[in-house]
């Protein structure tokens, strides 16, 4: 019974020591991105009963411990600090969730906090150890052109997620104008009045649009009627690509009775003229301000400015003619207990059976969402407490003192027994 004393403290000191080296750990790391800290729980080693026997009778059943070990170790659940940066790409998640990554095609998801994303030279989405992002990718990129202008790519299954992976050229196809709506007041003196507005064409040029109102000489009341000339020209007026004579009539009230145009040619796109309707559009009233502006559709085409990536974790490539569209998605996963990951290193875990299955969110109407709140320009650091980690330091020394006093203590009372023996 004597020697149980040194298998106590030894035990003890074990455990302390582990407890220790955990801490130690999770200090070092207190500035690593995305790094989740560990917590050693202890348990009690198995305990024997002691028991006084007087004759048939037992008495004086009694249970002692045989000392302690570490139960396991624990990742800390808490929401890291935030750290602000100057890069889109830098991800925190606020909140459940993680982000995932492959070192290759081959290999299994591992998941991770630590969103410090960036573009390498092919402009893949990576980890700074060069870790592939997973994401859903948009299908909205053909032969290097944007086929569709998107707010958001949907979100696909927890098995369909692939490393993202952009092109380092891309280009926004122009879109040509189908509408030109023009607005204003041309009065009613007989002097010549324009409108215009720009307008593109099927290979992107941009091009001017111009409305010549000239009074028509000889008027029939009630009302005016002006002849109005729609030409297609380039933009220093030299080369006209189409032209369209008609007669525009107003109401005595000076509201717009007909709009005789219908389209005109835009270098092989038609474009639709609305003078509008009634006031809502061009009118021709006496004694107010001769006023004109217009609106029209198309876009020029563009090439890839760059990619980065909103709140919504949704990565935007942006185009030198200022269009901004989706092409692809940010994964964020979830399991049922994300204490049972196996940590694979400090910021990167992998799915066990404890864990659960990776799944996704999804909303009231079975469409999967990221389910967390997601912050660009931002980094979440070690889930670690400095104050707390200093303090554990101390009790935890003051313990390991104390278990090492438990074996000198058995010691000088071995040598005791012993003397008293010889």
């Amino acid at each position: 019974m004597m020697t149980q004393g040194f298998h106590t403290g030894i035990s003890g000191i074990k455990s302390y020591q582990t407890a220790i080296d955990v801490t130690a750990n999770n200090l070092a790391n207190i500035n690593t991105v995305g790094f989740r800290g560990n917590t050693a729980e202890f348990a009690s080693l198995f305990e024997k009963t002691l028991s006084t026997t007087h004759g048939n009778m037992t008495h004086n059943r009694e249970d002692m411990g045989l000392g302690a070990r570490v139960n396991t170790i624990a990742m800390t659940q808490e929401q890291g600090s935030i750290l602000l940066t100057d890069k889109s790409t830098d991800l925190a998640i606020y909140g459940d969730g993680w982000f995932a990554v492959q070192d290759n095609k081959d290999s299994a998801p591992l998941y991770t906090r630590a969103g410090n994303f960036t573009f390498d030279a092919n402009s893949d989405l990576v980890l700074p150890d060069g870790s592939h992002v997973l994401g859903t990718m948009g299908t909205n990129i053909t032969d290097g052109k944007i086929t569709e202008k998107l707010a958001e790519v949907p979100l696909a299954d927890v098995e369909s997620q692939e490393p993202l992976s952009f092109p380092k050229d891309l280009v926004y196809p122009p879109e040509p104008t189908t509408t030109a709506r023009m607005i204003g007041n041309i009065g009613t003196d007989d002097e010549v009045r324009t409108i215009g507005a720009g307008v593109i064409d099927a290979d992107g040029n941009r091009n001017h649009l111009q409305i010549k109102f000239t009074k028509v000489e000889n008027q029939t009341p009630p009302g005016t009627q002006w002849n109005a000339t729609a030409t297609v020209q380039s933009l220093d007026g030299k080369d006209v690509y189409s032209s369209i004579d008609k007669v525009v009539e107003f109401n005595a009230d000076g509201s717009l009775k007909n709009n005789p145009f219908t389209t005109i040619d835009n270098r092989g796109s038609d474009v639709i003229i609305d003078l509008g309707s009634g006031y809502d559009g061009i009118v021709s009233i006496a004694n107010a301000d001769i006023t004109s502006s217009s609106m029209a559709n198309g876009i020029i085409g563009g090439d890839l400015r760059g990619y980065e990536i909103n709140k919504n974790a949704e990565v935007i490539a942006t185009f030198t003619n200022g269009v901004q569209t989706s092409v692809g998605k940010i994964a964020v996963y979830h399991f049922q207990d994300d204490q049972g990951l196996d940590r694979i290193t400090g910021t990167k875990f992998r799915e066990s059976s404890n864990s659960g299955k990776a799944m996704f969110f999804q909303d009231a109407d079975g469409k999967n969402v990221i389910g967390t709140n997601i912050a660009n320009y931002q980094l979440e650091n070690a889930n670690v407490r400095m104050e707390v980690g200093l303090t554990d330091l101390i009790i935890m020394q003051r313990a390991f003192d104390a278990n090492s006093k438990c074996i000198t203590t058995a010691d000088q009372m071995m040598q005791k027994a012993l003397q008293m023996d010889a």
